[in-house]
């Protein structure tokens, strides 16, 4: 009986020590957090996209609560997020504009056609990696869903063999512009809708021979804008953004039809 009870005392003691030993170490570690970096954290969207720069939303909130970083560095939460964010950090911010992504490329099946047929890994990059490329246009969308996978806000699909951004979806995180490896997806500002949408910088004739749709770098966009805010950039159209007003008669003048109109 007395063993059962020495054992029953060495073990309470041993537990004290533990428990004395524990609440030192915490004190003497003890790492201060601060108060903002958890509140911050609360405000973001939990996405870790990765669009801010930083390797994630923890990440990020402690940048912001050790002022490295701007109330307004989430691009996929918008005005409302850096608002709250600004609140707490005693700042106010504009948020940055939010964007969505693009696809210049309409090469539909339609239009354009495969020079052979694609046995592989469904990845646009692997197949970029092989040396491989299956649609007539080698500066044309692959449509193997590369940039579908890494979407976290599921608004991009492969349609007819073109991925197609559903900007209500898009956070604008840019993570399918970073995969893909023929650069064909790029952010543009949400309420710009005029849009080049296209990548071939061959000469007219040979983009023609190959896809019905393509910009042929005839210049009539940049004669008819009047706010200077399309040129072009070798043998394709680009639009800049800080000139342009919406005012769609680039589209309306476009044989091709390729140059996305504005919103009605």
């Amino acid at each position: 009986m007395s063993g059962i009870v020495i054992a029953t005392l060495v073990l309470a003691l041993c537990g004290v020590f533990v428990g004395v030993g524990l609440v030192f170490t915490g004190k003497k570690f003890y790492v201060e957090v601060d108060e903002r970096e958890t509140a911050v954290r609360e405000c973001l969207p939990g996405n870790n996209c990765g669009a801010c720069g930083f390797a994630g939303c923890d990440a990020l909130a402690a940048a912001i609560a050790k002022e490295e970083a701007p109330v307004n560095a989430c691009p996929v939460g918008g005005a409302p997020v850096a608002e709250k964010i600004g609140t707490i950090m005693g700042t106010s911010a504009e948020a940055a504009d939010r964007k969505v992504a693009f696809v210049r490329c309409k090469g539909t099946c339609d239009v354009t056609r495969n020079q052979a047929n694609y046995v592989g890994i469904e990845d646009c990059r692997s197949a970029v990696n092989a040396g491989l490329n299956v649609p007539e246009c080698s500066y044309g969308c692959l449509g193997l869903g590369s940039c579908v996978i890494v979407c976290p806000a599921d608004a991009i699909h492969v349609v007819d063999g073109v991925a197609v951004v559903d900007r209500e979806k898009c956070v604008g995180c840019g993570l399918c512009a970073k995969t893909c490896p023929k650069g064909l997806i790029e952010l543009v500002p949400a309420d710009k809708h005029v849009a080049v949408q296209c990548s071939n910088r061959d000469k007219g004739p040979a983009v023609k021979k190959i896809c019905t749709a393509g910009c042929i770098g005839c210049t009539l966009c940049t004669k008819q804008c009047e706010y200077d805010a399309i040129h072009m950039e070798g043998n394709i159209a680009r639009v800049n953004y800080e000139n342009c007003v919406q005012c769609g008669k680039c589209a309306e003048k476009c044989p091709q039809k390729v140059i996305v109109p504005p919103v009605a």
